[in-house]
């Protein structure tokens, strides 16, 4: 085994290189820590197959208010990130703000949709109800059963791959040493995280572990069981076809649903690209695409927008989000000293990116949480510590 001994160990050393393990070393790097990431292929992951929807408002959910805060926070932060990012890079990420348009298509998920928008102006959001007609003037190629929609011009969206591929770049150039290989097993002495042991034996000597390695990252070795995030891959299926230029302009916005209480959503790039998602299922660790997830996905889509089935078929891919228990993320020092975590994103890790990376350079750098972040600490999880037993009643 050969070590990172020889030259100082590193402040910090990030476990995975998705989009939340880069941003996480990015922003470390920045704040003069000297940062190492350990992962085969930085800027793989959930992200490749992510649509990319900056939709904090339209992906509210009932019980989720407190994430809906962490949520806006990301969302306000995403032009000045992106403006930074691109500079910091030169690569373009794909930012763009042309809204989001929820549409329901029969009664049911018209009431639906009348009760997300009460939700949403009872925690103060902006969304605009249009009638069905109102929809299709925004969207032509909406289909004429369209029953009304919630148009919300302040969810924009990004693509997630130019951005991991922009992230990658940024992290090079801030002097962030990329281990492209594996972590295998976390180190520990005298009870504290002390760094990682790679797949080729090679040893990382960090101050500071940060553990960001989506849904794998319940499965590193040497983590104890009080410090292991409580993460799950949850299953994902999108798909990607190409607008020609005889249909262009197809759709200005992203335009999503619930069909047959299924949701589905159409994603328009500005290269023509368009992405449709995605499947929720909790089958492990398969990421094998099925007929009946493309079928599912097609279906589901046509109702919504008939003319995508004139559109060419150019990708099929299944992808792993890291779920939580209660669905939002696991940020911050674990029980283990030295350890902390970043993961359990969901269906908010592209979303999240900018506030994820300013709250771990905080921490990593002051050992405090942001006022933010603190509801998501892993140690929210805790087991709860066992009741004292109760001494029996001596008979008298």
């Amino acid at each position: 085994m050969h070590t990172s001994v020889g030259r100082q160990p590193y402040d910090v050393l990030v476990v995975g290189g998705g989009i939340i393990g880069l941003v996480t070393a990015w922003r470390a790097a920045q704040r003069g820590l000297r940062t190492a990431l350990a992962d085969p292929e930085p800027g793989g992951g959930a992200a490749r197959v992510a649509a990319g929807m900056l939709a904090a408002v339209t992906e509210l959910h009932y019980g989720e208010q407190t994430l809906l805060g962490l949520n806006l926070a990301s969302a306000r932060r995403y032009p000045a990130f992106v403006a930074e990012l691109e500079e910091a890079s030169g690569r373009d990420t794909g930012y763009r703000t042309c809204g989001t348009l929820a549409v329901a298509l029969d009664a049911d998920d018209r009431s639906h949709l009348r009760e997300l928008h009460a939700l949403q102006r009872r925690c103060g959001l902006e969304s605009e109800w249009l009638s069905g007609r109102e929809c299709r003037r925004l969207e032509p190629m909406l289909a004429p059963g369209v029953r009304g929609g919630l148009r919300v011009d302040g969810d924009h969206q990004i693509d997630p791959r130019r951005l991991a591929d922009a992230l990658v770049t940024a992290c090079e150039r801030a002097g962030v040493a990329l281990y492209r290989l594996a972590a295998e097993r976390l180190s520990v002495a005298r009870e504290r995280a002390t760094g990682a042991v790679l797949a080729d034996g090679t040893e990382i000597v960090a101050d500071q572990v940060v553990l960001a390695a989506g849904s794998l990252s319940g499965r590193l070795a040497g983590v104890p069981a009080e410090a292991l995030p409580p993460v799950r891959p949850v299953k994902g299926q999108v798909l990607r076809l190409t607008v020609p230029p005889a249909y262009a302009p197809f759709l200005s916005r992203t335009v999503r649903a619930v069909v047959r209480g299924s949701h589905v959503y159409l994603v328009p790039r500005e290269n023509g690209e368009l992405v449709v998602g995605a499947t929720t299922e909790e089958l492990g660790w398969d990421t094998t695409v099925t007929a009946g997830g493309v079928y599912e996905l097609l279906r589901d889509a046509h109702e919504l927008v008939p003319g995508i089935t004139e559109l060419p078929l150019t990708e099929t891919l299944a992808g792993l989000r890291p779920g939580s228990p209660d669905n939002a993320p696991l940020l911050g020092p674990t029980a283990l000293p030295g350890l902390l975590l970043a993961t359990g994103h969901y269906r908010n890790g592209v979303l999240l990116t900018p506030v994820t990376g300013d709250a771990m350079a905080d921490v990593l750098t002051s050992g405090e949480l942001p006022d933010a972040v603190r509801p998501f600490t892993p140690r929210r999880f805790a087991p709860a510590p066992s009741p004292s037993p109760v001494p029996e009643e001596q008979p008298a």
